[in-house]
């Protein structure tokens, strides 16, 4: 009976062993509003499922900081790893490195600049840019009527997001609806608030005029409210927008600030790639693309939008 027991025992030890899985995680950096939420949501999640464990890294915005990271997933023998790339031009060399160990792995939020020829046994998880900046700029157009000068705060070039959101814009400003609008500034401020601060004090010293800001983030365009705010602009007259639908942002919006943001969902990613990856370790086949909606806010529904989230 006692070697009943033990041999029991054992084949439980040796199952729950089976089924444990550890998830390395690369995130670009951890001093970001919005990626904190993605972080969190992933972490979150784990928490909720037998057996997992996820290994968080911040690669500080460095590339080669971040494929150390990976190599040393590699090297721990993770079950997968998920990848919030720094440079979504560096994305290539990374799925090689993953690849060539027999390791899946999934990038989120940011889209890898090899998406359309991934390895097997990897995926991206993230929302649709193509969407986020056409919601922010139609709204933008909408409000300004279709005519006015507007000025557009890019994110990090360096990340498809930037460019994609950035495309959108001038997209939307194309269409017969919204050509009578004029980009006068277009420049980047690195997803920063303190650099979007800076980049529109120096827009407002140089005497450019505008009567819209159209931002590929939140952080930006908060930065931008706090430097017009500061020369004692009146912001009921320009329109200001941006992407992520933070709480900051939220909080703008709710204060009269902020007039669009476009709800991108952190939380969801998160999720959506832990479960990816997952999958991935344990063979099965998913869409390479993985896709969450994303909803555009505004003064009219941001009260109904807080109260369901």
């Amino acid at each position: 009976m006692r070697k009943f027991i033990l041999g029991t025992a054992m084949a439980l030890v040796i199952s729950t062993a089976a089924h444990a899985e550890t998830i390395g995680v690369s995130m670009a950096l951890f001093d970001d509003n919005f990626l904190t939420v993605l972080r969190n949501g992933m972490q979150d999640y784990a928490k909720t499922l037998d057996g997992v464990t996820l290994q968080v890294e911040d690669a500080q915005n460095d590339v080669a900081k971040q494929q150390s990271q990976i190599q040393n997933f590699i090297a721990s023998k993770v079950d997968a790893i998920i990848v919030n790339p720094v440079d979504t031009d560096a994305t290539t060399a990374m799925s090689k490195i993953a690849a060539d160990a027999g390791i899946p792995l999934v990038y989120v939020n940011r889209e890898p600049v090899n998406v359309d020829t991934l390895p097997d046994k990897q995926a991206f998880v993230a929302s649709n840019e193509q969407e986020s900046g056409t919601l922010e700029t139609k709204e933008v157009c909408r409000l300004l009527g279709g005519e006015g000068k507007a000025v557009v705060m890019m994110g990090e070039l360096s990340n498809q997001a930037a460019r994609m959101r950035t495309k959108d814009v001038h997209d939307v400003v194309a269409t017969e609806e919204c050509k009578g609008i004029e980009i006068v500034e277009e420049q980047t401020a690195n997803w920063s608030r303190t650099q979007g601060s800076d980049l529109m004090t120096n827009w407002l010293s140089s005497g450019i005029e505008f009567d819209a800001v159209i931002s590929n983030n939140d952080e930006m365009a908060i930065g931008a409210i706090q430097a017009l705010k500061a020369a004692g602009k009146d912001l009921s007259k320009i329109v200001i927008g941006g992407v992520d639908a933070t709480q900051d942002a939220l909080a703008a919006m709710q204060a009269g600030d902020l007039d669009v943001t476009v709800f991108q969902d952190a939380a969801g990613q998160g999720k959506g790639s832990l479960d990816a990856a997952l999958k991935l370790a344990k063979g099965e086949k998913i869409e390479k693309k993985v896709y969450i909606p994303f909803q555009l806010v505004t003064p009219e529904n941001v009260k109904d939008f807080v109260a369901k989230n």
